[in-house]
């Protein structure tokens, strides 16, 4: 029995198909937590959530950017855009069961015996683990309830850009969702900077990673995804990068939790 973390699939069914035969995946004893962005700029939306729904038992995720982004256009809180590539899901009769699946996923989770918190983007430095899951919490409590919708149509926005235990209402689920979601950078104070999309070291100085800040608790590991242009490298032990890039023509990429091994295949 093994418990793995894959990074963002965005519709690469194959892709995907392709690193669960490599890892030797068992829907019967094997465990899998998606760290979100399992749709949308790929090629098969639709297939990927088709296989996750009917495995549902061993899969779990925590929602992306792109997953919150699906909810809000099924919704009909939002206006999908050009490059939305989810229309397969929206056109098919799994469209309901997608959305219910979704709306039920965190945006946090904690593996206690792994010691290991997984999120799309990571976790603020001057959040705690327990901290994290319980505001984790108060984005599910809404996105299960009838305030989604105004959720939805609120969601978009960089502000506020710093946390404060004060923050309440549409501002406090907007910042934890985009912490959680959309976070790569922050400045030197703590505040998002959710603009910058480039590496490391290409960033101004006055921006740093946010598994760079000094305020991180190193107490646990992190494993996210989203940020691509970090190719999988942290350079760092106990945080570790899965978004490989896999719908730029990069690879899609595993985490085994039960001995931190990673395990990748190309685009297919």
């Amino acid at each position: 029995m093994s418990t793995y973390v894959i990074g963002d699939i965005q519709g690469c069914y194959q892709s995907f198909r392709n690193l669960l035969n490599k890892i030797k995946f068992s829907t019967y004893s094997d465990h899998l937590v998606l760290a979100g962005d399992l749709i949308n700029r790929g090629p098969q939306s639709l297939e990927t959530m088709e296989y996750v729904l009917s495995n549902r038992t061993s899969i779990r995720c925590v929602l992306g950017n792109h997953d919150l982004h699906f909810l809000a256009v099924a919704q009909h809180c939002k206006e999908s855009n050009s490059k939305d590539t989810f229309d397969d899901i929206l056109d098919s009769n799994f469209l309901d069961q997608i959305v219910t699946w979704f709306s039920n996923q965190p945006l946090a989770i904690y593996l206690r015996q792994f010691n290991t918190l997984i999120s799309h983007a990571g976790i603020p430095p001057n959040w705690s683990v327990n901290q994290a899951v319980k505001y984790s919490s108060e984005v599910s409590q809404v996105l299960q309830s009838s305030a989604r919708y105004q959720f939805f149509v609120s969601m978009y926005g960089n502000q506020p850009d710093k946390w404060s235990d004060s923050l309440l209402g549409l501002d406090r689920l907007r910042y934890i969702t985009n912490a959680f979601t959309r976070m790569r950078f922050i400045q030197h104070d703590g505040r998002l900077e959710l603009n910058v999309k480039t590496a490391p070291d290409k960033q101004n100085s006055d921006l740093i990673p946010w598994f760079k800040s000094k305020h991180l608790q190193k107490d646990s590991h992190v494993a996210f995804g989203h940020w691509a242009s970090l190719q999988g490298r942290s350079r760092l032990a106990n945080i570790h990068a899965l978004d490989t890039g896999c719908v730029w023509g990069g690879e899609l990429t595993a985490l085994r939790l039960d001995d931190f091994r990673r395990y990748s295949v190309p685009a297919a």
